[in-house]
């Protein structure tokens, strides 16, 4: 079994109107001034943003505001964001919505403790030593930054996206009210389920000797999630299924399914950050439309892990051998994807690159050359380049 290191520090309050705890937990973190950093449209349009402005003046909190995240979250907001918590002297961020937002909050961070260009993190030319303490109420259950240690950012300068990981972004509280989000249109609850599974999936694949009880725990969220995502299909204010979605993106994210894996593969996430970054494509449903491609590309590199979750996870029968098993899985997958109107390809992801664009994107992928990824099978450019074209 590989050693591993679990830290969670982040306080979850769960439930039905815990955002109206909200002033008293900013109170909690004895900061002076806070920064409430937020996206556009639903949060306004729900009054969420100003029942929590008023829960901050309620506790007494002084705070200023900046919006306009918007998905696949821009560097220059996240320097316009420094910039005003240097000037108002800030010293805690509370960020309202999904993972968007929470990761231009951790960026902001970054940046304000720290000092420099905060792009140097994400292109790792040096470590982040601290951040703003950071503070979540959470509108959407997918990307589980609201409990990680990651975010990701895209500087509109060359269109690239990239994430970096450290500790001491991990915020200190994450509110949840899984009725924030029942307005949410199908297309995004479906992408933010598969952005859950997925982040269990890329731990999943591995070549460790894993942890039965890490396994089990994985499979079993993996299945949730797929269960729940095809009731709010047809259910989109069932609670107990919003409920589950939610706690479950937690703890896809916090470090968990991951004990004992070493880490994981994280490939497909690779992939489809550049996608991400190019065409500004869904996240999850960008997974969804390249992970058949690279489970087929990789399988040879570990058949066994392949079948086992084939079998365990989708209900497979095993076949004459376990690359048979494993491809049955595959199938299984992308039939649940369609099942929620997910995309399995590019093309229904409704992007078409042309041969020059795949190559950008696998330049761009593999660090322009410098950077092999994945663990099934490690992928050069030339690799990420074949699985592009094989997900046209």
């Amino acid at each position: 079994m590989t050693n591993f290191d679990y830290y969670a520090p982040t306080k979850v309050v769960f439930g039905k109107g815990t955002e109206n705890q909200v002033g008293e937990l900013v109170k909690e973190q004895g900061c002076s001034k806070v920064l409430v950093h937020y996206g556009s449209g639903s949060v306004i349009k729900s009054g969420l943003l100003d029942r929590i402005l008023q829960a901050l003046d309620k506790a007494g909190v002084s705070y200023v505001s900046l919006g306009g995240v918007v998905p696949n979250p821009r560097l220059s907001l996240v320097y316009e964001g420094i910039e005003l918590c240097k000037k108002e002297q800030v010293d805690f961020i509370l960020a309202v919505g999904g993972g968007s937002v929470i990761d231009s909050s951790k960026a902001i961070g970054y940046g304000v403790a720290n000092g420099g260009d905060v792009w140097d993190f994400y292109e790792r030319k040096r470590q982040a030593t601290s951040c703003l303490p950071i503070g979540v109420v959470l509108t959407i259950a997918a990307a589980g930054s609201e409990m990680s240690n990651s975010s990701v950012i895209t500087n509109e300068d060359g269109w690239l996206k990239r994430g970096y990981g450290n500790d001491c972004c991990r915020a200190r509280f994450a509110v949840m009210d899984p009725e924030l989000t029942m307005t949410l249109p199908k297309y995004q609850t479906a992408s933010g389920c598969v952005d859950i599974m997925m982040h269990t999936m890329e731990r999943y694949f591995n070549q460790e000797e894993n942890m039965d009880l890490t396994d089990g725990f994985s499979e079993h969220l993996i299945r949730t999630v797929m269960e729940n995502a095809q009731i709010l299909m047809k259910e989109p204010d069932n609670y107990k299924a919003r409920a589950e979605v939610m706690w479950a993106g937690s703890l896809s994210h916090n470090g968990l399914t991951g004990c004992g894996t070493a880490g994981g593969d994280w490939a497909s996430h690779q992939l489809e950050h550049e996608l991400g970054g190019m065409f500004d494509v869904a996240h999850g449903a960008g997974l969804a439309a390249v992970w058949g491609s690279w489970a087929r590309y990789v399988l040879d590199g570990n058949p066994a892990r392949f079948a086992q979750f084939a079998v365990r996870v989708m209900g497979q029968t095993e076949g004459e051998d376990e690359k048979e098993t494993a491809l049955r899985g595959i199938c299984a997958m992308e039939e649940f994807y369609r099942s929620v109107d997910m995309p399995t390809s590019l093309a229904e992801l409704g992007i078409h690159p042309s041969d020059e664009e795949l190559r950008e994107l696998a330049e761009k992928c593999s660090h322009f050359g410098k950077r092999t990824v994945g663990c099934i099978k490690k992928l050069d450019q030339e690799d990420m380049y074949q699985i592009y074209k094989m997900a046209l």
